[in-house]
């Protein structure tokens, strides 16, 4: 198994990848959180489903291979991107906002170092093992 924060420190690597992938999520979680109020976002709403993404998890409840198949469809910047402008493409504002929570939500799971799933385990992911 690829343990990502020992061939990151071998490497010489630590700062520089794995901060610069938190430095990401905050900027992306950042981004959204202005565009979010920028659009005129309730933000209560932002609140409450800031946390719906990881329902995805329940797919870990059948196994490995179906728990890291949705979490990663869900957990990807392609799906909440593709959202973003296919709200703006609708001129739907709520589909826009609904992009931008999920991507603030990736934004914010990288920022703590949180990242996409090996079928290995739950705890592998592609920034580190949690």
């Amino acid at each position: 198994m690829l343990n990502t924060k020992t061939v990151a420190a071998k490497q010489g690597l630590t700062f520089r990848v794995v901060h610069v992938l938190n430095l990401e999520g905050l900027a992306v979680f950042a981004a959204t959180l202005y565009f979010y109020g920028s659009l005129g976002g309730n933000w209560l709403w932002f609140i409450l489903f800031i946390f719906a993404p990881d329902f995805s998890m329940l797919g870990y409840l059948k196994d490995n291979r179906v728990g890291a198949f949705f979490y990663n469809l869900i957990h990807t910047y392609v799906l909440g991107l593709s959202v973003v402008v296919l709200g703006r493409l609708l001129n739907s504002d709520f589909i826009t906002l609904t992009g931008l929570v999920l991507c603030a939500h990736i934004g914010m799971d990288r920022l703590q170092g949180y990242g996409l799933k090996y079928i290995s385990n739950f705890k592998d992911t592609h920034l580190q093992h949690v």
